[in-house]
């Protein structure tokens, strides 16, 4: 299959580079010193048992018409770095191209064939313009969630840390031929990636660890085991999860995990520093919006109370906005920022 990588940081590249050894015919849309590092020395894999798998010839490209139509389009970027490149992913479409999104948090397709009466509302927290829907049409997506821990240690070296589960489901949760493509080639890639047919609750299941523990991670500088084994946090942690489960449960959504079960999980992972905490210590940009903003704004669309969320919710905008801050040289900000 003619499979497009738009954003080979840790996952993109990590999956990428799993097609590629399985013999997929894999483009990576990059720029900069990904994209170079990519067409000069092509791609490397530290995997988890010690071992090292070199793809030295890939395609790599900046240029997305160049790339010309593929049969899926992966987007492997955050959430709040879809927007930028959205008119450009039309670029790779042919008639039948699928897109694969593998942000965390709320999709910006969430609403699209939902069977309750918030059908087709956009999720204006990650869409805010409306943009992302406009050029990435939610009829070519199928969803899928993301569980692999990867870092970029490099340009174009990926570090696998663990996992490798990415189950797929069509939005309407029907057991569609494209939704089985998608499945049977992260499958020949030796990726978990079972079809399910309620690929919203998995988004949930994974979003409910996501939007407590990050937060709290950046805020606080915590780890997982840290966050869960100081009381005080792990009660806030419980009543936002209490709370995320109320907004999904009114969506139609029920958690296959009891919430001790999953706070407990989160525990067992130990001092591990989340990707939240991550990007604070690298002073990059957090992803906020798509893991706390949307959970509020579907909180409002329900009717639901969640005092706990909206609170870490204005703490971590504030602690964005600071670091984003930091950055910006004094001489170019605006009076008072």
């Amino acid at each position: 299959m003619k499979i497009a990588i738009i954003g080979v940081g840790a996952i993109g590249g990590y999956v990428g580079i799993r097609l590629a050894l399985a013999g997929e015919d894999v483009t990576f849309i990059a720029r900069g010193a990904n994209h170079d590092a990519l067409r000069d020395r092509g791609i490397r894999l530290l995997t988890d048992a010690g071992s090292e798998q070199v793809v030295s010839t890939v395609k790599a490209t900046e240029d997305y018409a160049a790339a010309g139509p593929q049969d899926v389009v992966i987007l492997a970027m955050k959430a709040h770095q879809v927007e930028a490149c959205a008119r450009e992913v039309p670029k790779l479409f042919g008639p039948d191209t699928v897109v694969v999104p593998m942000q965390n948090g709320i999709p910006y397709w969430y609403f699209y064939k939902h069977a309750g009466e918030l059908a087709g509302t956009r999720v204006t927290s990650v869409d805010p313009n409306g943009l992302i829907g406009e050029c990435i049409p939610a009829e070519r997506v199928v969803g899928c969630v993301v569980y692999p821990a990867a870092e970029l240690v490099a340009p174009g070296v990926i570090k696998h840390v663990e996992g490798n589960r990415f189950p797929v489901g069509e939005p309407d949760g029907t057991a569609s031929e494209r939704v089985a493509r998608v499945s049977e080639c992260l499958v020949r890639a030796g990726l978990q990636a079972p079809v399910l047919s309620d690929i919203r609750a998995e988004i949930w299941l994974k979003l409910w660890g996501n939007l407590t523990f990050n937060p709290i991670s950046a805020l606080s500088r915590a780890t997982l085991a840290g966050i869960c084994q100081y009381p005080p946090s792990r009660a806030i942690a419980a009543a936002m999860m209490t709370e995320a489960q109320c907004v999904a449960n009114k969506l139609g959504v029920t958690f296959r995990v009891p919430l001790e079960k999953r706070i407990a999980g989160a525990e067992k992972v130990g001092h591990h520093k989340t990707s939240m905490l991550q990007d604070v210590e690298a002073a990059r940009t957090l992803e906020v919006d798509a893991l706390l903003g949307s959970v509020v704004e579907l909180a409002r669309l329900t009717d639901t109370p969640t005092p706990h969320i909206d609170t870490v919710y204005a703490l971590t905008k504030l602690l964005a906005k600071t670091l984003d801050e930091d950055k910006t040289p004094r001489s170019t900000r605006s009076p008072g920022g």
